[in-house]
């Protein structure tokens, strides 16, 4: 993509992940200015930092510019170039955090990308690595973007605040995206979810699972939640468990919801039995708001329709997440071509 000479400028530690992503997707540099100025620990996170390692490690000739106290950052991106890569996460953020830029951004590289992440797995902030693949690569199939090289594998899962989770990420390149026609959500045919612990008691799977289904069987049968027990190096660095649920539909469509433990040393306690009740209730919440993509995918679904094809894409989403509503994604819509290619139903 062609890079433009002037720069977009902004202020404050606002949605600076988006800001960086669109930027590598434009060629528009950015200057983002008063990154958390006025706090005791003014500038960029750690976590922010290696994000823009990672940028770094997957684009070709890319400037980046930090002042001392790290409260100005200006980006000039460089060519996106894939390839096989490493990269150690921060702690501080699951390796979701970092996945969600890298699905955006992993079909327009050069070559085709293939990445392992370390860091945390699963955690209480960032959507985690079974809900990604189990949600965000069939919308991407929606647009196109398959073949036998597009995989997202836990290899070792990681909880906070250790960490020691590691992640196989790759993606096949594609120069054009299909449009995409989702506006029937379809009805609920069948839920599936994973319960997860690590240098715990295996039955702490085992309850979790019950407990969810104690919710669920009461609206529908097909339900299948596998249990996930890593021993030895494979578990991490932490203790913790967790539950993702996926409810899939007639009509192909994904909603998820999950729940963590908290990490080891804060908070209070959680009980297996409460924690497969709430997710199994999040996932009821995230059925109810309805929609053809669910809350964690929605702004992945409107960038890659604005990336696509002249022809018109439609999709039919509940009520918009924080997370999409954000300004930066005005700036998909209004920057990025000069036009919109698309049309958002939104009940």
């Amino acid at each position: 993509m062609a890079t433009q000479t002037h720069s977009l400028s902004y202020a404050g530690c606002n949605f600076l992940r988006q800001r960086l992503v669109l930027s590598t997707l434009s060629g528009r540099p950015v200057k983002i200015r008063k990154i958390r100025a006025r706090d005791d620990n003014p500038g960029l996170r750690d976590f922010e930092a290696s994000f823009i390692r990672l940028l770094d490690k997957i684009t070709n000739g890319s400037r980046i510019e930090i002042n001392q106290t790290g409260t100005t950052l200006y980006y000039q991106p460089g060519l996106l170039y894939g390839g096989s890569l490493e990269h150690d996460c921060s702690v501080l953020r699951g390796i979701g955090y970092y996945l969600e830029s890298l699905l955006c951004l992993a079909p327009f590289m050069k070559h085709p990308l293939k990445i392992i992440l370390r860091g945390v797995t699963n955690d209480q902030v960032d959507p985690s690595v079974d809900v990604l693949k189990a949600t965000a690569l069939p919308l991407l199939k929606q647009f196109g973007i398959d073949g036998e090289s597009f995989e997202l594998k836990i290899v070792r899962r990681g909880m906070p605040p250790g960490g020691g989770g590691e992640v196989l990420f790759s993606c096949p390149v594609r120069k054009v995206l299909k449009p995409i026609q989702l506006t029937d959500p379809g009805k609920i045919k069948r839920i599936r979810g994973m319960a997860y612990s690590v240098r715990v008691s295996p039955q702490m799977a085992n309850r979790i699972v019950d407990s969810a289904r104690s919710i669920l069987n009461k609206f529908i049968p097909d339900i299948y939640i596998y249990t996930d027990h890593m021993k030895g190096v494979n578990s991490g660095k932490s203790p913790g468990f967790g539950l993702s649920l996926v409810a899939e539909t007639t009509s192909g469509t994904f909603l998820s919801a999950e729940l963590a433990s908290n990490p080891q040393g804060q908070g209070a306690a959680v009980l297996p039995e409460d924690l497969g009740r709430n997710c199994a209730k999040l996932l009821l919440e995230e059925i109810y708001r309805g929609g053809c993509v669910d809350s964690t995918n929605q702004s992945l679904a409107l960038l890659l329709m604005t990336l696509g094809q002249q022809d018109v894409s439609k999709v039919l989403l509940g009520p918009l997440s924080p997370y999409t509503c954000c300004e930066s994604w005005k700036y998909v819509f209004l920057s990025l071509h000069g036009y919109s290619k698309m049309t958002t139903l939104t009940r």
